[in-house]
């Protein structure tokens, strides 16, 4: 079984997951914790991103909103995750041809479903998110 863990383990450190480390790692107070025998990323307490070994193949797990699911299952490269009541979708990254657009909006659409609004501002600068119109004083005229 050690032997078994051992090849899970260096699958999990190919370059392809190195670089999606980085743009987990990237976005706000997010920590890697490693969960069910593989790399968890989460934003606080909610994971937004995982990398597995699923029949052999090495892929990446997004929490999405179900029609992100069904387009990434819809892909060529795209499956719903056997796990996550229909809110998780991966990608196999086992080819040269990775697509890292689509892997890094992934990432951040993933991140912003579960983050909470502090992160997300974070993320955007303070001036994304709408800020309360200040109430003025109306000035009587004379």
């Amino acid at each position: 079984m050690g032997d078994s863990n051992s090849r899970v383990q260096t699958r999990l450190e190919r370059p392809v997951f190195a670089r999606a480390r980085r743009l987990c790692l990237a976005l706000p107070e997010t920590v890697e914790r490693p969960s069910w025998g593989h790399p968890n990323f989460r934003a606080g307490t909610k994971t937004f991103c995982v990398f597995e070994i699923i029949r052999d193949r090495p892929s990446i797990g997004f929490r999405l909103a179900p029609d992100d699911v069904r387009r990434v299952a819809e892909s060529a490269d795209g499956f719903e995750t056997p796990y996550g009541r229909r809110l998780w979708a991966s990608l196999w990254v086992d080819h040269t041809a990775v697509d890292w657009t689509l892997i890094a909006t992934l990432i951040e659409r993933s991140y912003r479903l579960v983050a909470n609004k502090r992160m997300l501002r974070a993320l955007d600068g303070a001036k994304a998110l709408p800020q309360r119109p200040r109430r003025t004083a109306v000035k009587s005229r004379p």
